[in-house]
This record gives C-alpha cells, sequence and structure tokens, in this order.
C-alpha cells in the first residue's frame, strides 16, 4: 500500500492513495488526521459487521464513536466506545459475535493502535422498517 500527503495551504492537507484517490484534510477545521482515524476505525469494524451479515437481511448499520485522547502530547487515542446500530432481520448475538470478532481478530485499523487503547463496544438492534 502507498499513498502521499500533501500540505496545500494553511492548515489544509490532500491525502493521495496509489489509485490517484484523494481526501482533503484540514487540521484545524477538520477532518483532522485523528478526526479520519477515528472514522477508520469506525469503517473498517463496519466493515466486518456488514460482510458477517452476508446471508441475513440488512437494511442498515451505522456506528457511533466515542474517544478520549491523552491531555498531553502525543495526544493519542486513550480510549474508543463504539456503538454499533443494525437495522434488519439479524439476531443480536450473531451481531455481537461479529462485532467481537472484528476488535479481536479483524479490523486492521484498530489493531494498529496502541495495545493499551481501552475499546468498549454495545449493539442495538433497530426494527426492521415497514414495507
Amino acid at each position: 500500500m502507498q499513498g502521499k500527503v500533501e500540505w496545500t495551504s494553511g492548515t489544509n492537507l490532500v491525502g493521495t492513495n496509489a489509485a490517484g484517490q484523494t481526501i482533503d484534510m484540514d487540521w484545524e477545521n477538520g477532518p483532522s488526521p485523528m478526526q479520519l482515524t477515528l472514522q477508520a476505525i469506525g469503517a473498517c469494524s463496519l466493515v466486518d459487521v456488514v460482510v458477517g451479515m452476508k446471508d441475513r437481511s440488512l437494511e442498515a448499520a451505522w456506528v457511533e464513536l466515542d474517544s478520549t485522547r491523552a491531555a498531553s502530547t502525543p495526544r493519542r487515542f486513550t480510549s474508543l466506545t463504539m456503538t454499533y446500530h443494525v437495522r434488519g432481520d439479524v439476531p443480536k448475538k450473531l451481531v455481537e459475535r461479529v462485532v467481537a470478532k472484528s476488535h479481536e481478530k479483524y479490523c486492521s485499523v484498530s489493531h494498529s493502535l496502541a495495545k493499551d487503547i481501552t475499546v468498549d463496544w454495545t449493539v442495538v438492534l433497530h426494527p426492521s422498517s415497514e414495507r
């Protein structure tokens, strides 16, 4: 995997991957690199959830993220709280197993962080939409 991050002006950066796709960042007005890291953790784990529901009727899935950062430099994450929301015909126990596996084994982004970060998570099921 390759990429490049370029300072464009002021507090603005642009990241470019090997395929030429870009993402704009602004370390003052967001999305900052830390905000993107938090969202990347959520996205990586949510991919595991969606893929893990492959044979189920999944209507919607999202994860809400809350983090705590160290007060002094480096202001790294010290804890994360993740609330997974799933709508569809899926058993809660299955979603919980998939989320647990994401955190134990599969989510590359969260496994790239320091081992002492506390990660707490919960699953909330929402009723299927009426059709």
